[in-house]
C-alpha cells in the first residue's frame, strides 16, 4: 500500500484577488505503509528533542512577532527553527522509497485558462494532475515488483463545504464521471480528509509544499534543494511533468 498525503501552500484566491496571491501549491508526499511507522517515530523523536508539543507546520518557522499568538515552536530561536527544518527534510531524504509530487499554480496565468473561473476551480485542476501522476506512480511500481499495488489519498481538511465538494469529485474521478487522462485501477476507497495535527504525512506534505512556495514565489532553493532528490522523476530524471506539475505548463 502506497499512501500519498497532499497538504497545501497558499490558498487559491478568487479572481478579483489573483494579483495579492500569485502563487498556489499542494504538495504531496508518498510514503509506502511499512515507512510510515519509522516517520511516524522520527518525528516524535525530533519533537521530544526540541521540545516541541503539538503539531508542526511550515508557517509557524517564521520569526517570532510580539502581537503573534503563541503556536509549537515559538520556543525555538532562530537557529533552533533552523536546524529542526534541515533535519525534517533530512528523514524525507532518508528512505528512497518516499517520493514528493507537486503542483504549481501560478494564479494569474491559470485564470487566464478558459476552463478556471473560480478559486475551486483553481484547486480542482490542482488536485487533479496530482492524483494522475500518482495513479503513474503506483503502476511504475507495479511493474518493477511484479504484482499489485494499491494506494490511498490523504489530504488536510479545508472549510467543511470545499471537503464536501472535494470528496465528491474525487469519487467521480475514480468512477470515470470526468474526462480523465488516467484509469485510476490502482486507487482504493474514497478520500481521506485528516486534520493536520493528527497526520504525520500531512505535516510532513505541508513541509514540502512550502519548500516549493519560497521558491517559486521568492525564488529561494535554500529548502527546494533539500528535498530535490526526494521528487519523483522519469526514467531519464526529467522533473517536470513527472514529481512537478506546472499549471499553465507554459506561459509563466
Amino acid at each position: 500500500m502506497q499512501i500519498l498525503f497532499i497538504d497545501e501552500s497558499g490558498s487559491p484566491p478568487p479572481k478579483e484577488s489573483q494579483k495579492e496571491t500569485t502563487h498556489f501549491v499542494l504538495g504531496g508526499l508518498i510514503i509506502p505503509e511499512d515507512i510510515w511507522s519509522k516517520l511516524a517515530s522520527d518525528l516524535n523523536r525530533m519533537k521530544k528533542r526540541f521540545g516541541i508539543e503539538g503539531e508542526i507546520k511550515w508557517r509557524y518557522f517564521a520569526r517570532n512577532k510580539p502581537a503573534s499568538n503563541p503556536n509549537s515552536l515559538s520556543h525555538l530561536s532562530p537557529e533552533k527553527k533552523e536546524l529542526l527544518r534541515s533535519q525534517l527534510y533530512q528523514v524525507i531524504g532518508r528512505y528512497k522509497s518516499i517520493k514528493i509530487i507537486c503542483v504549481v499554480t501560478h494564479v494569474p496565468s491559470a485564470y487566464n485558462l478558459a476552463y478556471i473561473k473560480t478559486a475551486n476551480d483553481l484547486f480542482w485542476h490542482s488536485y487533479k494532475p496530482m492524483t494522475e501522476r500518482f495513479q503513474y506512480h503506483l503502476q511504475e511500481l507495479e511493474r518493477t515488483v511484479g504484482q499489485r499495488l494499491n494506494g490511498i489519498i490523504v489530504c488536510d481538511h479545508r472549510a467543511p463545504k470545499d471537503d464536501a465538494r472535494l470528496l465528491e469529485l474525487h469519487a467521480q474521478l475514480l468512477k470515470g464521471g470526468r474526462t480523465t487522462i488516467s484509469r485510476y485501477e490502482n486507487l482504493i476507497e474514497g478520500l481521506f480528509i485528516a486534520p493536520s495535527h493528527l497526520s504525520v504525512g500531512i505535516q510532513f506534505a505541508d513541509m514540502v509544499a512550502g519548500a516549493v512556495y519560497r521558491f517559486f514565489k521568492a525564488r529561494d532553493n535554500r529548502f527546494f534543494s533539500q528535498i530535490e532528490g526526494s521528487f519523483r522523476r522519469s526514467s531519464t530524471g526529467k522533473l517536470e511533468g513527472y514529481g512537478l506539475v506546472k499549471l499553465p505548463k507554459t506561459g509563466w
